[in-house]
């Protein structure tokens, strides 16, 4: 499949990290999304009920990342696109970014961050 619904740069404030200071200190996180289905159906019939809404996955991503606690940020992306698949049928594969801008490394770094790519009904 070579149809993509992109979602990038989505900014939160949440309390990831191994690190205890980070519960409690909280930091920016930065999430993008990329879906891929089947658009043909939405552009032949421009009705927004035959894709998927970049809005919802929007919020399946804000309200993960922002409810829940996780000590690696590869269980959040990990969390996110089990919940995307599960929610949307048409969806083939998610993958989901996080960058950590913030992360407590002994370096001058612009953001530490993972990229994890799910398809539908595949092992890892």
């Amino acid at each position: 499949m070579s149809d993509h619904i992109r979602v990038e740069g989505i900014a939160v404030f949440a309390r990831h990290g191994v690190l205890p200071e980070e519960e409690v200190l909280g930091q920016r996180f930065y999430l993008g999304l990329d879906a891929e289905l089947d658009l043909a159906p939405a552009g032949r019939s421009d009705d927004v009920a035959h894709t998927v809404s970049y809005a919802d996955l929007t919020a399946i991503a804000v309200t993960i990342a922002t409810e829940r606690r996780f000590k690696l940020i590869e269980a959040l992306a990990e969390t996110i696109a089990a919940e995307i698949l599960a929610r949307f049928p048409t969806v083939d594969a998610i993958t989901v970014r996080v960058d950590k801008p913030s992360a407590p490394i002994p370096a001058v770094l612009d953001r530490a961050g993972i990229t994890i790519t799910r398809r539908r009904g595949a092992g890892r």
